[in-house]
């Protein structure tokens, strides 16, 4: 499927962990202000995909990539790429909240201090907004200099957000954001990301396909290391192509 002015774009992209390929030539095109859903069984490559966007794997002893991953025309894996100005404009959420052990004022104020992109007089303003963003400030603005490990699992979450939103990104990348989180956190979350979408572009690495069906706009269905199907997240759930596709959604395998 092609997607119209496509903000990410992986062409023949290929992973390798060693000797094992854990990629194998995924072409995929996500679109601006969007929420995409990379599903599949444990072990499929979603998270490995994910990670490739912001080159976490880098960090992973081993790791070979063949193929283009193109983010606004640009591909992130030449020579001439920064990654620190990679790492801000593609933003990152893992599973368990982690938030630093420090104060609500300097978890946001940590990657500011660290990128000097501001001055500490526009630190104010930028917290500020970041946790308004997150639907976190009512509550907080009179505890910014708690710890944030007295924060609920579900506020941790939030706050973890709008530390990658007070970066100033393009990209939110989250990888099962829920998958420590009760229900009514769930759904409050996912709430959250159908306002941030208005603003930026989300890929969400899910294991819960009612989330992915709920959540998201468009749906990628990952299969050892295959992209078997990307379509709009309506079609992939009510008429799937592709058999494996299926299969999946319908509790199949996996």
């Amino acid at each position: 499927m092609s997607i119209d002015s496509p903000i990410i774009e992986a062409r023949h992209l290929n992973l390798f962990y060693g000797n094992f390929q854990a990629l194998l030539d995924i072409n995929l095109e996500i679109g601006q202000q969007n929420i995409t859903a990379l599903i599949g069984p444990s072990g499929c490559g979603k998270s490995t995909l994910v990670r490739v966007f912001n080159r976490m794997n880098d960090l992973i002893e081993g790791v070979r990539v063949t193929g283009e991953v193109m983010i606004q025309d640009a591909n992130i894996f030449s020579p001439e790429i920064d990654l620190i100005a990679l790492r801000r404009k593609v933003g990152m959420v893992f599973q368990r909240p982690n938030p630093f052990p420090l104060s609500v004022r300097e978890n946001l104020s940590f990657g500011l201090e660290i990128h000097r992109e501001y001055l500490k007089k526009d630190h104010t303003d930028i917290i500020e907004q970041s946790l308004k963003d997150v639907l976190l400030w009512d509550n907080l603005k009179d505890r910014l200099d708690q710890s944030a490990l007295r924060l609920s699992l579900e506020q941790q979450q939030r706050l973890c957000i709008a530390r990658v939103l007070a970066m100033k990104p393009q990209i939110i990348l989250m990888d099962e954001p829920c998958s420590a989180l009760d229900p009514i956190a769930t759904m409050r979350i996912e709430e959250l990301m159908q306002e941030l979408k208005k603003n930026y572009t989300i890929v969400i690495v899910t294991h819960n396909m009612q989330q992915a069906a709920r959540a998201s706009d468009y749906t990628a269905f990952l299969y050892i290391g295959k992209l078997i199907e990307f379509d709009e997240t309506k079609r992939i759930f009510s008429a799937p192509k592709e058999k494996q596709t299926e299969d999946y959604i319908t509790g199949r395998f996996g």
